[in-house]
């Protein structure tokens, strides 16, 4: 099997089948991928709050590709294996208006800048309360072409992948993804150092990464019609959890009232101002649905480890 390179300006902005593949591959090639971070550039170790104001929202969430795997027909399923995700020794981690699950409440920019110590695994979410976030990292973005005639953003997920901000998709892992088109036309991107299931504020930590890939043909899979991923072990025994609880008729809406709960919690219990507590919640805490039968009302619980309050 062959090992290949993508570059960094090897990168296009939209889902579009008609986008010209920079690689032809054989299934079970593996392919190296140099990736910008989800703001292409825009970001850097010295930004601050006020670079937000002038992000170029069309040149977000640029991704690497699109690589054409030889023999992958519409009814295919593409297997992406994840040998290895490596990121860069720093980060970020934003709050853009107009961007999260409570945009209408947080309207001013904010923006952190982490220092990522791969060594040992870790980055401080505040050294001096010793509030540290375990490093997992992995792609948020990664999909291949649709069959309808294009463009589409690469901002929302598709059934063909895309951004699909999964933090268990980690090397390790394998994904599953439906190919529409000849040669599946896949491409990676959005490389991220941490995330919460939910990603609530829009961004993760946000980091450049090298991803090794491994695609393969499968043929025997007509069941995949959306993204499919079996993950590592994933080891959370002896983790405990605080969790915040939202209760109402629209799914959405609990989700608001649960991540609203543990900001006041962190707030007050934690000493955060309500931003960084916004913040945390996007990297660390895990937005799950814990009861959808029991009409009228669903209940969403906003889950953060205690394990990451060292002090």
């Amino acid at each position: 099997m062959s090992i290949h390179s993508v570059k960094r300006n090897q990168c296009h902005l939209v889902w579009d089948h008609s986008i010209q593949p920079i690689l032809r591959v054989e299934s079970g090639d593996t392919i190296k991928f140099d990736c910008l971070d989800a703001s292409n550039g825009q970001i850097t170790p010295d930004s601050t709050a006020t670079s937000l104001t002038s992000l170029v929202f069309s040149s977000l969430d640029q991704v690497n590709g699109p690589i054409f795997v030889k023999g992958a027909l519409p009814g295919d399923t593409l297997k992406v294996e994840v040998i290895s995700i490596e990121t860069a020794d720093w980060g970020w981690t934003a709050c853009i208006p107009g961007f999260g699950l409570l945009s209408d409440e947080f309207l001013e920019p904010s923006l952190k800048i982490w220092k990522l110590n791969k060594e040992e695994g870790f980055a401080y979410f505040d050294e001096e309360k010793g509030i540290k976030i375990p490093l997992k990292p992995f792609a948020g973005e990664m999909g291949v072409a649709r069959k309808e005639k294009g463009p589409f953003s690469t901002i929302p997920p598709y059934a063909t992948g895309g951004n699909i901000d999964t933090r268990h998709v980690t090397a390790g892992a394998t994904l599953y993804l439906p190919v529409q088109v000849e040669g599946a036309l896949f491409s990676v991107g959005d490389g991220h150092a941490a995330q919460g299931d939910g990603e609530v504020c829009g961004t993760a930590i946000e980091t450049p990464i090298v991803a090794e890939l491994r695609l393969t043909v499968v043929k025997d899979r007509p069941y995949t019609k959306t993204p499919h991923f079996k993950t590592p072990p994933i080891n959370i025994s002896n983790e405990e959890y605080y969790c915040t609880t939202g209760v109402e008729p629209d799914l959405r809406d609990a989700a608001r009232s649960a991540l609203r709960h543990m900001i006041q919690y962190l707030s007050q219990e934690h000493e955060m101002n309500p931003v960084d507590a916004y913040m945390l919640c996007s990297v660390a805490g895990d937005l799950r649905m814990h009861e959808v039968v029991d009409m009228p009302n669903y209940l969403v619980g906003m889950m953060m480890p205690r394990s990451i309050f060292s002090k």
